[in-house]
């Protein structure tokens, strides 16, 4: 019995270790350079589709004007347009990381415009 577990013990934890090490090798790497899933191009997607329905919300409201609204759907087109152009091939981590920054830059704007109450752009 002692023979045997020394014998089995060893190809147990070579099976597993392999085992572990395979779903690694499997994944893509960190320095890919493109990484894009469906989730990560719906999840941006919508975002810009979530930015274009605020600002629609926003004008309809009127919480801020409608020059404002322009100002804001112009950029959020911007983003639109910039991500078809980089969804063609897939996006990248910058790619994305750019598009979540414009993302978030319109956002706040359009919170700044809700708040300003000056009704102006800027």
């Amino acid at each position: 019995m002692r023979k045997l577990s020394k014998i089995i013990a060893p190809a147990l934890i070579a099976t597993l270790a392999l085992g572990a090490a395979m779903p690694a090798q499997a994944a893509p790497h960190r320095n890919d350079a493109r990484y894009s899933t469906p989730v990560r191009n719906t999840d941006v997607r919508q975002q810009i589709n979530g930015l274009n329905t605020a600002i629609d919300r926003a004008a309809a409201r009127r919480t801020i004007s409608q020059r404002e609204a322009q100002g804001l759907r112009a950029q959020a087109r911007d983003v639109q347009r910039l991500y078809a152009s980089y969804a063609r091939n897939g996006l990248t981590r910058n790619e994305t990381r750019t598009l979540e920054t414009r993302i978030n830059r319109i956002q706040v704007a359009l919170h700044a415009e809700r708040r300003d109450g000056d009704r102006r752009r800027g």
